[in-house]
């Protein structure tokens, strides 16, 4: 039991939005753990690190060495500012560097940013940078270079890939320098977790000179605790440690990573002691499965694939249609079935258990499937309807929608299967020209994201990049903003519970569960870190000797 005093302590840390995380926590509504992870979202850093949470690591004993990686093929020239494919993020993991890490068993982590704060309304965010900090070509990291990342990142001419992630959040312009020390970000609107949005988890935000001119491939120069030794296309890439780095230097001498067209001749090379570090599949996992000389380490995510539901067409038009298919589906026999029990039950929206803001109290779905007819009958369509699930050839996302496929069967839905090669799917990523997004009901993979910001903006609100259900709802949106300017946590869980019924009311999507994230290492490696949005941390690993 924490006493009197040390909480009387906690709430001398900061003002009322703080203290009523520490109300919460008093009253056992907030794990410890979590009241930690809320003290870094509000740049109480170092209250998080004395509690052991973040901060630099002590270098071990047993440095040295070199870890082999196995990865897929980059999609296209690793950049950065336009990167999206799993590989590519794993390379720039060893090199690049963000103002913060979101890291996922303690938070946000301070990296290239010290500290940061928001003004009484949210809408203006100021970060401490921390200095001495450089890049591999040896000149120093300043706010000049900050500013110049996120305006980047922002400008539409760029090619950035975060475009959709900070559209109605940052534009440009919203960036400002302060000081050599200080740089402030000027929102399109009160938004109380936008540290989350210059994290790791938007991928894309990685630190780079101000007079970056897209050669990336050249040099790698980013802060990371690994720089540069060779790159190869289409083979693979070998880094080295940074002895100039600002932290605790990497323990490994080398990283040495290659690159992969199959994913089974990684679990081959890992098998003969090729490889020490290899992605994670469900097929994969077959492939170790007790065996001692591997290991799989996983993390809770919110990645999830996303049932979208055109609300402007038919037969969806009607959200006792939507609803009725929702109710089909059993959620813990998918969870164990498919996922193998690797997997946390959805409940249609984009509030995963892991958000302290997800309200808990709203009740879960769960298959119903005499429900599921009535509605349907209350609908109109009593003997049920065709229609074509178009989705991606990618992941498990096949063998989900034959299970979709079969669970609306027993309502009388029947649903075709049209299953695309992934680049077909996505097509242009526009309106009018993406399957992805024109389809009537499709599936689409997200990734891990440390606040449901990204998911409720982007795939829900009307005007959102992702928007592939077409859902165009003035309440919703009008709850999304009461939830953007929420400043403590009652206020967000008050907000976020307003939003998770409207959607299961709603049913413009279907998110029917959660993924924990792996990695499949040998047992000789310990020390790989890993973020659920496939950042790889190597700097720690250390060998065991036989």
């Amino acid at each position: 039991m924490t006493g009197r005093n040390d909480i009387d302590a906690l709430r001398n840390l900061s003002g009322d939005i703080w203290n009523v995380a520490v109300d919460e926590y008093q009253g056992g509504f907030l794990k410890r753990r979590d009241l930690l992870k809320y003290a870094a979202l509000l740049g109480l850093t170092g209250f998080a690190a004395s509690q052991g949470l973040g901060g630099a690591r002590a270098a071990a004993a047993g440095g040295g060495g070199t870890v082999r990686v196995g990865l897929g093929q980059p999609t296209k020239a690793i950049d950065p500012v336009s990167v999206t494919d799993p590989a590519s993020i794993g390379v720039i993991s060893q090199v690049g560097e963000y103002l913060i890490l979101d890291d996922p068993k303690d938070g946000l982590q301070p990296k290239l940013a010290l500290s940061w704060e928001a003004d009484e309304t949210a809408s203006r965010w100021t970060f401490k940078l921390r200095q001495g900090v450089k890049f591999h070509d040896g000149r120093a990291v300043t706010a000049k270079d900050v500013v110049a990342s996120f305006e980047r990142l922002v400008d539409p001419a760029s090619g950035s890939s975060a475009l959709s992630a900070y559209k109605g959040i940052l534009s440009k312009g919203g960036a400002k320098l302060v000081d050599d020390e200080t740089v402030a970000f000027d929102l399109d609107g009160p938004n109380s977790n936008f540290p989350f949005y210059v994290s790791s988890d938007v991928y894309n935000a990685v630190i780079l000179p101000a007079d970056y001119a897209g050669d990336f491939e050249k040099t790698f120069n980013g802060t990371g605790p690994f720089k540069l030794e060779s790159f190869r296309p289409k083979q693979g890439a070998s880094f080295v440690r940074n002895t100039e780095y600002w932290g605790d230097k990497a323990l490994p001498d080398r990283v040495e990573i290659k690159f992969f067209d199959d994913e089974q001749a990684q679990v081959l090379a890992l098998q003969a002691g090729q490889l020490d570090v290899i992605p994670s599949t469900t097929r994969l996992e077959l492939a170790i499965e007790g065996n001692p000389n591997f290991k799989l380490l996983s993390v809770q995510a919110s990645s999830h694939d996303e049932v979208h539901l055109r609300t402007d067409q038919a037969p969806f038009t009607d959200k006792r249609i939507r609803r009725a298919l929702a109710l089909t589906l059993d959620r813990e026999a998918i969870v164990k079935g498919l996922l193998k029990g690797r997997a946390i039950a959805g409940n249609d929206t984009p509030f995963a258990p892991i958000f302290p803001s997800a309200d808990p109290s709203v009740p879960q779905r769960k298959q119903d499937i005499a429900e599921a007819k009535r509605l349907l009958g209350e609908a109109g369509v009593p003997n049920g309807f065709e229609v074509t699930l178009t989705t991606e050839r990618a992941y498990d996302i096949p063998d989900y929608a034959v299970l979709i496929q079969n669970f609306a069967k027993k309502a009388g839905i029947d649903v075709k299967l049209n299953v695309l090669p992934q680049d077909a799917y996505y097509g242009s990523a526009t309106f009018g020209s993406s399957p992805w997004l024109d389809s009537v009901l499709g599936i689409t993979d997200f990734g891990h994201r440390g606040t449901p910001d990204i998911f409720l903006n982007a795939t829900l609100k009307s005007s959102g990049a992702w928007n592939a259900a077409h859902f165009n709802n003035p309440s919703y949106d009008a709850l999304l903003l009461d939830y953007s300017k929420a400043r403590d946590l009652q206020a967000q869980r008050l907000a976020a519970g307003k939003i998770q019924n409207l959607l299961l009311d709603e049913t413009p999507v279907i998110i029917s569960y959660f993924s924990q994230y792996s990695r499949i290492t040998g047992n000789k490696v310990e020390g790989v870190r890993f973020t659920a949005i496939s950042h790889l941390l190597l700097d720690r690993v250390t060998f065991v000797q036989a």
